[in-house]
């Protein structure tokens, strides 16, 4: 296969970026985008040529490291990680735009790498629990209704790849933020920071600058991991909860 890629270039944040088109031959199906994108610098390191900076690490779909924007979509045409997207979703001689996420909590760092160190400041405001911990307890010391487990394990499965505000028109977090809340705060062990914990994140979330939510649902749509979207409205839930039991709502 051929493909003609369209790719953001741009030095540092400070520096303007734009789209350079490269030529790829030689793409076998079975690659994966990144393998393809492997190419790519290859040739471009073998002309002398700067290669193009993108995120990656695990290659598995674990990490959510590989995030690209690919022909307006969020990781690609087909809900999965842009590492585990392969090349038989394209054509031989199709055009392909290939952009970093695109949010003012995100800058960009070089090409298609982001800074997306918001997200970790969200987690620190309140993705953790006081219990103590150490060797493993008894599996059934702390029973767990099997409603919450589920819904537990279901939010857990964000990777915090940033698709939900990469897709969402306002750069909204609130997926992202709302898997972090109910993970925790369906499970007995939360419970001590369970108000606390969705009024800090939800104010760290808003100083990182992310958008409003609308629902919208193009967040749940991009999810690779399928985070529902009604995981938004529990969080309000949570939230207007812990308001009026602070006093404030």
């Amino acid at each position: 296969m051929r493909i003609d890629l369209r790719v953001w270039r741009q030095k540092n944040g400070d520096a303007e970026g734009a789209m350079v088109t490269y030529a790829v031959d030689g793409v076998s199906p079975d690659m994966s985008f990144l393998e393809m994108l492997d190419t790519l610098n290859e040739d471009l390191i073998l002309r002398g040529e700067d290669p193009v900076a993108f995120d990656h690490d695990c290659r598995e779909g674990i990490c959510g490291a590989c995030s690209l924007v690919i022909n307006g979509d969020a990781h690609g045409p087909e809900r999965t990680t842009t590492c585990q997207l392969h090349m038989r979703a394209f054509r031989d001689g199709d055009t392909i735009d290939v952009e970093p996420w695109r949010a003012s909590a995100f800058p960009v760092v070089k090409d298609l790498v982001v800074d997306r160190s918001a997200f970790d400041r969200v987690i620190q405001a309140g993705g953790y629990i006081t219990a103590p911990t150490g060797s493993a307890p008894e599996a059934h010391a702390t029973p767990v209704p099997k409603a919450d487990a589920d819904s537990a394990f279901e939010h857990a499965e964000c990777i915090g790849c940033g698709a939900c505000v990469a897709a969402c028109p306002n750069g909204s977090a609130m997926l992202f933020t709302s898997a972090k809340v109910n993970h925790l705060n369906v499970l007995p062990q939360g419970s001590p920071e369970r108000e606390t914990r969705v009024l800090d994140m939800v104010a760290q979330m808003d100083a990182e600058g992310f958008g409003g939510c609308t629902l919208t649902g193009e967040c749940a749509t991009a999810c690779p991991k399928g985070i529902p979207l009604p995981s938004i409205a529990a969080m309000n839930r949570e939230w207007l909860r812990a308001r009026r039991k602070a006093g404030r709502g």
